[in-house]
């Protein structure tokens, strides 16, 4: 008589196997998106999904909230839609549609699906899904207040992928970083820089406060119009060593 021999099955990929393999984004990122991004790609996983699948849901998602936002935000403005329901549309919308972006690259490389096209189409994702939130960021700030500079809102939009484009050149071998430091005081300030944190911020924005959206165009365009001349200088610097 032959003896039965019992094989073990491979152990699945946990929550923590896929948050382990996140490549970061900041404090809140971290915290939050990236945690809720892992138990999207564990879902995915079971699914039998590919990462891309997530990458493409993400932008639908990003894409229908910014939508909705820039079409009623002249609704908003003149009292017809209460804010509160835009607000909390995109609130969620931007930050389920981020957590998406953040599972699709954690199952990529937990499951090995990774290519280079994956690659690309995240990345074009991300842009078509960043210029729908300028787009509604601008509308809401433009419908609140109708006398807003048309060069503010070019500049806004102009500025605005500079985190994008940054975040893509640091992903090579020559990637940098001015500020190196991993302290907590240092993870706070570079909060503002966070997209999660950021689309949090502005999602709450247009939830409470929509007539501040103004404000928060100018905030953002000021802090990112610094953080480009200070990479440029940075950089310039560093070719002149």
């Amino acid at each position: 008589m032959h003896s039965a021999t019992t094989l073990a099955e491979p152990s699945r990929p946990t929550v923590a196997d896929f948050h382990r393999v996140n490549r970061g984004g900041g404090l809140f990122s971290e915290s939050i998106s990236q945690w809720l991004g892992a138990v999207f790609a564990l879902v995915a996983q079971r699914l039998g999904l590919r990462p891309t699948a997530l990458t493409i849901t993400n932008l639908v998602l990003g894409l229908a909230a910014s939508a909705t936002v820039v079409v009623l935000a002249p609704e908003v403005a003149a009292g017809r839609v209460p804010a509160w329901v835009v607000g909390l549309l995109a609130l969620v919308g931007w930050q389920v549609a981020y957590a998406l972006d953040c599972a699709d690259g954690q199952l990529a490389r937990v499951t090995g699906q990774g290519s280079a096209a994956g690659a690309r189409v995240d990345v074009l994702c991300d842009v078509a899904a960043q210029i729908a939130l300028v787009a509604a960021l601008a509308a809401t700030a433009v419908a609140q207040e109708p006398s807003t500079p048309t060069w503010l809102i070019a500049a806004f939009a102009g500025t605005w992928m500079v985190n994008l484009v940054t975040s893509v050149m640091q992903a090579g071998p020559n990637a940098a970083s001015m500020v190196t430091s991993t302290s907590l005081p240092v993870r706070l300030a570079k909060l503002i820089r966070d997209y999660g944190a950021v689309i949090f911020v502005a999602g709450l924005v247009l939830l409470f406060a929509p007539a501040l959206t103004l404000w928060v165009v100018v905030a953002f365009t000021v802090v990112n119009g610094g953080f480009l001349l200070a990479s440029i200088a940075f950089s310039a610097r560093a070719s002149l060593r």
